[in-house]
């Protein structure tokens, strides 16, 4: 395969997503003195990279505070999104002003990599049509930003169809881990494979698949603990994808000093997989294929525009942990409190959150079959 320009030569590959940051306890409000903490751990331990979206709700603030009013500007690298779905930019003219927003929000000055956000077959068309590719050229000229690039959840044959219309795209951000690397829906093998082809580096989001492969079913950590019983379970993911070579960054969204210190641990003397390590990480991924859960990411770009306050994510990660446990008794009992909200039940089954979901799931349907399982 093709190698390619990383850009980013000067840091440890693991970038500091800043969509799951730490909260107050019992508030949905972002704790920034945690952050400022975990924020000063990263950078003595190599880390510059950090990422955050117009639409993460307090997350550019959240950065300045901790990041950009108290670091130097040159001293780290800053990447922002502009969403151009319904939720966030009714308009071209609300689209193309994000980035004003976002450098308001952050007092960044300038972005180091910009990217059109979470492109799917939903939402493709509006890129298009808001003539975002050539602003993020006109950006890039007047210095505003860096390096431009977009972060994926389609097909491999819209990924190559955007790559040969867009040449001077400068990298990608796509969803890979090991459980997604073979997967039909999210197809991160052959997404990986066309970005490289075309010789666009490739952050990975999502390496830990929103959580779920750092608590996998009891099957998969058995299998991983026969093999190493001090390393943890997160950090099998986090090396997975890194030790791939076209990987120029992995983020994750870290939201407690704990994981912090634990991919710190990892990837500041970064070792790639073995042959047997993969042999290893390769029956995880088969293990996991007898559950059937929901493969939502956290991600909440369906919450937004709920017209029924139903926080879903929170909602299918019960329902998850029920179907890899099956303590009904526990679930539902957790299903009372933990999601917080309104029950899914209480869907009028608008359809914005399928619109909205990335990863393309029937989220009416399985509200639905949360309902009937746990209600």
């Amino acid at each position: 395969m093709t190698m390619v320009n990383h850009l980013v030569d000067d840091s440890i590959k693991l970038g500091f997503g800043m969509m799951r940051l730490p909260r107050i306890e019992g508030t949905n409000t972002i704790d920034v003195e945690q952050t400022k903490r975990m924020v000063d751990a990263f950078i003595q331990g190599g880390g510059r990279y950090f990422d955050t979206a117009f639409i993460y709700e307090g997350s550019e603030a959240a950065t300045k505070a901790a990041l950009c009013d108290r670091y130097p500007r040159e001293s780290y690298y800053l990447a922002d999104k502009l969403n151009a779905s319904d939720f966030a930019a009714k308009s071209e003219e609300e689209a193309k002003n994000e980035i004003n927003i976002s450098l308001e929000r952050t007092g960044a000055g300038y972005l180091d990599f910009y990217l059109l956000h979470g492109i799917d077959e939903g939402n493709v068309d509006r890129f298009d049509s808001y003539g975002i590719w050539e602003y993020m050229r006109q950006l890039k000229s007047e210095g505003v930003i860096r390096h431009y690039g977009f972060s994926f959840h389609s097909t491999p044959e819209r990924l190559e169809q955007l790559l040969t219309d867009h040449p001077d795209v400068e990298f990608v951000q796509l969803q890979i881990n090991y459980a997604d690397w073979e997967d039909t829906l999210i197809a991160s093998r052959r997404c990986y494979e066309i970005a490289t082809s075309h010789g666009k580096p490739v952050i990975v989001m999502e390496p830990v698949k929103g959580g779920k492969l750092a608590n996998p079913p009891q099957t998969v950590k058995d299998i991983l603990l026969r093999a190493d019983k001090e390393a943890s379970f997160a950090s099998w993911a986090i090396r997975y994808v890194a030790s791939l070579p076209n990987v120029m960054m992995v983020l994750s969204g870290m939201s407690s000093m704990e994981q912090m210190q634990d991919n710190m641990s990892v990837m500041q003397h970064f070792q790639p997989l073995s042959d047997e390590e993969y042999r290893v990480v390769n029956e995880a991924a088969q293990a996991l294929k007898q559950y059937t859960d929901i493969p939502c990411t956290g991600c909440h770009y369906c919450t937004p525009g709920c017209p029924m306050d139903i926080h879903i994510p929170e909602i299918f990660s019960v329902m998850n942990v029920y179907k890899m446990y099956g303590d009904l008794k526990e679930a539902r009992n957790d299903y009372g409190w933990r999601p917080g909200g309104n029950k899914a039940s209480a869907c009028i089954q608008c359809g914005q959150c399928e619109g909205a979901c990335p990863q393309h799931l029937p989220i009416i349907r399985l509200l639905e079959e949360v309902a009937e399982t746990l209600e």
